[in-house]
């Protein structure tokens, strides 16, 4: 069963892995976005895509945390 488990993790990293290749072999075209007045460098729209993914991935659980810490304080000083 073990086995079995390891294989089928195996599996989906791959499919994951080539999917994410897929997606970056597929959008190469070049963008460069213009925010506020501040154009930034021509990149692949697949490297701002996955930029803005991680950029998410760390903000998210930072803010969650402040959050929760912030929670927390009130509910004891209320205690």
């Amino acid at each position: 069963m073990r086995n079995f488990k390891r294989v089928l993790l195996a599996l989906f990293v791959l499919l994951l892995v080539l999917a994410v290749l897929a997606f970056v072999l597929e959008n190469q075209q070049s963008v460069s976005l213009l925010f506020l007045g501040w154009a930034g460098p021509q990149l692949p729209v697949s490297v701002l895509i996955v930029l803005a993914l991680l950029f998410g991935m760390t903000i998210g659980p930072i803010l969650g945390w402040c959050l929760g810490r912030a929670s927390r304080s009130s509910r004891k000083r209320v205690s």
